[in-house]
């Protein structure tokens, strides 16, 4: 049995993956952004251990969603996010973009202040091939508003940053997945695969022990690794991510 904290897992495939580990007989800790979808995911998934309430669009949230979590887990599954459908820029109460706060900064916040796990797993998108990690504008603050675009440029930034950890942790194995278009809210009416095929391999890196499992620093989808943006694998670019994300949240990465 493993310990577990999915982020996200009021809904979709947070919950799904969450349901799984629970079935499994493993030990699963819940988040959600509010008191009211915290009752939901209780609901769904009765068996969870617990949940945690904390809205990753507010550092200060974060940062008390991270103090919640000072227990430590075994595995961290970094799931929440949000689409690419925002007509607009929008900023939080941080003064920070939020689809960028809440998709690569929030997870690297918990990363940094959530004791260390023995692995970790980044939910990304197959649209981080067409992402772009300009860090100079991380933030979206330049040009016209593209919200696609912003959400796949978060989601390879969330590449970029497992394969940071990966690098700066040798003793941890962290690793990204992209799940598919799934049939969710976010994955949307037209989405071909399946809730059990976008959870499979989060579980999968979460518990296995079998060699294909017990990697780092890969990008996976449906078990199976794949190369990711070659923006990815740049020491330099992984760097100055991490340094960004130090400046703007105050916390450096351990």
């Amino acid at each position: 049995m493993v310990s577990v904290l999915v982020t996200g897992s009021a809904d979709g495939i947070g919950r799904e993956t969450a349901a799984t580990l629970v079935a499994q007989g493993h030990r699963v800790v819940l988040h959600a952004r509010d008191e009211a979808r915290a009752e939901d995911a209780t609901a769904a998934v009765p068996g969870a251990a617990g949940v945690l309430v904390g809205d990753l669009a507010s550092l200060a949230q974060t940062r008390a969603l991270a103090a919640a979590a000072a227990e430590g887990f075994d595995v961290v599954v970094h799931n929440a996010g949000l689409g690419g459908g925002l007509p607009q820029r929008t900023v939080t109460e941080d003064g920070l973009e939020l689809l960028f706060q809440v998709n690569v900064l929030a997870p690297y916040l918990l990363t940094a202040l959530v004791p260390r796990p023995r692995r970790v797993v980044y939910l990304t998108s197959g649209l981080e091939a067409r992402g772009v990690a300009d860090l100079d504008d991380l933030q979206h603050e330049r040009g016209p508003w593209d919200g696609m675009q912003a959400y796949s440029d978060s989601k390879l930034l969330d590449v970029v940053l497992a394969f940071a950890v990966a690098r700066r942790w040798p003793d941890v194995l962290s690793n990204a997945v992209d799940p598919g278009w799934i049939k969710t809210k976010l994955g949307g009416p037209d989405a071909t695969d399946e809730l059990p095929i976008g959870a499979d391999t989060q579980v999968w890196l979460a518990t296995a022990d079998e060699p294909a499992a017990t990697v780092t620093g890969r990008y996976f989808k449906w078990r199976r690794e794949l190369r990711a943006n070659p923006a990815a694998y740049d020491v330099d670019v992984q760097e100055r991510l991490l340094d960004a994300c130090a400046e703007l949240t105050g916390v450096k990465l351990p």
